[in-house]
């Protein structure tokens, strides 16, 4: 789990400089669009749209941009239609690699996914090729600079989650997926600030990579994550902390 973390750690800090450059608000639109059109445009009564408005608004997203995505999704107003699809393969070093995207073309989304597998030393697989090796679990972070441990611990563990740890300036709740909004809510009912709550892969085994095949991993990882049509890359790896802090 900690490999996650720091992967997690690495894409939050190229979003926030994708954020710099408006390049983030359309994967950020597509899934408001995408979580309201299943769930509808309250977010109160939608946990998938309020995790995916508070992304938006940690992101500055204007709140024009998010309404305009709500109404795309209730159908107040015209707009694309997406549909998520999942690839699996395989990374330098034998790591396993899972890519959920949003598209309204799946031939682009494919052909560019294959693309970038190729380049930077990979291979794209079958359905279910890699998704065995990962576990869905609900995650919910907490900066570990403003509370102290047993008091996030109570309110999470009463609240039903399975466990917390510290990883770096993070506190980590893991839930099952079914307990994420129950959990979320005891937490905050506790007084505590979440900074993220969402449904996430967690690794159930770790690939061990180093030198230059960790730095190609993190390559392909990056190149991945910069396709418009690509919401969330995941990966099983271990690499030393030197290669992602360099990232």
């Amino acid at each position: 789990m900690a490999g996650h973390s720091k992967w997690a750690n690495i894409r939050h800090r190229k979003a926030a400089q994708d954020a710099k450059r408006g390049k983030i608000y359309t994967k950020l639109a597509r899934e408001i669009t995408v979580a309201a059109k299943e769930g509808g445009g309250d977010p109160e009564k939608n946990p998938r749209l309020r995790a995916a408005i508070e992304k938006a608004r940690k992101f500055n997203m204007p709140k024009e941009n998010i309404e305009r995505a709500i109404k795309r999704g209730t159908g107040e107003l015209q707009g694309e239609s997406y549909e998520e699809i999942t690839y699996e393969g395989y990374g330098p070093g034998g790591v396993a690699v899972i890519v959920k995207c949003l598209t309204d073309n799946r031939n682009r989304t494919a052909s560019e996914v294959r693309h970038v597998f190729s380049k930077y030393g990979g291979n794209l697989g079958t359905s279910g090729c890699v998704s065995y090796l990962f576990n869905r679990k609900g995650v919910i972070t907490v900066d570990a600079e403003k509370y102290d441990e047993e008091t996030v611990m109570m309110a999470a563990i009463e609240g039903g989650a399975e466990d917390v740890v510290r990883e770096e300036d993070k506190f980590v709740i893991y839930t099952e997926p079914s307990e994420l909004e129950q959990v979320r809510k005891a937490v905050v009912d506790a007084g505590i600030e979440v900074e993220e709550a969402k449904l996430d892969l967690i690794p159930t085994t770790t690939t061990r990579v180093e030198g230059e095949t960790a730095q190609k991993v993190l390559k392909l990882l990056m190149a991945l994550e910069d396709l418009d049509d690509v919401q969330e890359v995941y990966s099983n790896f271990d690499m030393p902390e030197e290669v992602m802090r360099n990232a």
